[in-house]
């Protein structure tokens, strides 16, 4: 890997690192208001309905300008979001400006791996990043908790600017201006990212044009043999990711007595795992064998009901980071593939927007339910059974549906999975 890509890196550590500690921070506006819990995970609603609605635009957007430039822009945005915050708008409503900034990210975060790098060495790539965003989670998480601290955010609301009146009063307050400094030192970084030299494609000036390029560009990809199915993993995936990130923090107050600010730091332990199983997967899994981790989906959704049984400290941190590696072991070769597939369907920047618009419409739901199931007076121990059932039983039926390709589309599954074998350098086995 060359100086650009590690550019490229920093880039995506710093605006990752600020997300993660803004989530914490608005968290702790919301409970500041005395919001009820489950309002909590609408955070994350607002946050991801961005990516949903604009999908098809932010990925043609992508593709038009320089990856790098786009990334500045949606920087830019986060900040905006951040302002809005101090500014008094509510959480929910200034959380959803910077997912505007989070969507139109996104796209040229993963698009510009595809056009920098050669594809034999995109699972490598996907496991840098995705161990460094994974890096980014549990010090963003660590970084939002340890702001909210009395002490540091003691030593903040005392820091005193001469003639200026700040308007900055509470902890949470605090920890949102420190974090707009950190998305600007990853808006810095946007502007050294290289240009890779690709042709810009046509961006059509009529908006309906561009839905209707969206709309084939997803079709392309769920009819591709296997796309569709690398898409329906990623798409599952993520959206259960984002639910068991609240049922950490609502599981950890009740099972192990954690305030918000050890909870979050429970879920960067959740993350060391996922980071773990992230580089095991770069090392191992070869681009054409991705399709063989399904399973471990499977077993991820099992053995998240274990939680129930835990109410030890030590036994919730082994936990979390065993299924913390499944993760990471089980998603990363699976949006490698789903890259490697886009890339050549419809262009790496409209292949993301696909990736997004599908995956955080399954977020919404899920997290929908999530709250729905809280605000009926469910226990946090039977989402988790729920929840745990859910990804087991989805995952069964996504194993099924490769199954069946594979028997029934042989020789097209054979030379797709042929194709992912000629470019990546690492031998492939025969029982692929």
């Amino acid at each position: 890997m060359n100086k650009g890509f590690y550019i490229i890196m920093a880039a995506q550590f710093f605006s990752s690192l600020a997300d993660n500690a803004l989530l914490v921070a608005a968290i702790a506006l919301l409970m500041q208001a005395d919001a009820p819990s489950w309002l909590t995970p609408y955070l994350k609603f607002f946050f991801v309905a961005s990516y949903v609605a604009l999908a098809p635009y932010v990925g043609a957007f992508a593709d038009r300008l320089p990856k790098g430039q786009v990334m500045f822009l949606a920087n830019s945005v986060k900040i905006v979001g951040c302002v809005l915050m101090l500014w008094g708008l509510d959480p929910l409503a200034a959380y959803a400006v910077v997912g505007l900034g989070a969507a139109a990210y996104s796209p040229a975060k993963y698009g510009i791996l595809t056009e920098y790098l050669p594809h034999r060495q995109l699972v490598v790539a996907n496991g840098w990043i995705e161990g460094l965003t994974v890096a980014s989670i549990i010090l963003g998480t660590m970084l939002g908790g340890v702001l909210l601290h009395g002490t540091v955010s003691g030593v903040l609301l005392h820091l005193d600017f001469p003639f200026i009146d700040t308007g900055i009063d509470t902890p949470a307050e605090a920890a949102i201006a420190l974090i707009v400094v950190v998305y600007a030192v990853a808006a810095l970084f946007n502007l050294e990212v290289p240009r890779t030299g690709v042709t810009l494609k046509h961006f059509p000036a009529d908006p309906l044009e561009t839905l209707r390029d969206f709309g084939r560009c997803v079709r392309y990809l769920w009819r591709d043999r296997l796309g569709q199915i690398s898409l329906a993993v990623t798409t599952l995936f993520w959206g259960a990711g984002a639910t068991l990130q609240f049922i950490v923090i609502e599981w950890a107050r009740s099972a192990l007595n954690f305030d918000l600010s050890k909870a979050a730091i429970l879920q960067g332990v959740t993350a060391v795992g996922i980071a773990i199983g992230a580089v095991l997967a770069s090392a191992w899994i070869s681009l054409d064998r991705s399709v063989r981790v399904i399973p471990l989906g499977i077993a991820m959704g099992i053995v998240v009901i274990a939680m129930v049984f835990v109410d030890q400290v030590w036994l919730a941190v082994g936990l979390m980071i065993l299924i913390g590696a499944m993760a990471g072991f089980f998603v990363v070769p699976m949006n490698a593939l789903l890259q490697h597939r886009g890339h050549h369907l419809v262009g790496a920047g409209r292949s993301i927007a696909v990736q997004n618009f599908n995956e955080n419409t399954s977020v919404l739901i899920m997290i929908a339910l999530y709250s729905l199931l809280l605000n009926v007076g469910h226990s946090i121990y039977y989402v988790i059974v729920f929840f745990g059932l859910f990804v087991a039983g989805t995952m069964g039926l996504v194993q099924l549906w490769f199954s069946h390709n594979r028997r029934v589309h042989r020789d097209e599954i054979e030379r797709l999975l042929a194709f992912a074998r000629a470019e990546d350098p690492r031998p492939a086995r025969k029982d692929t």
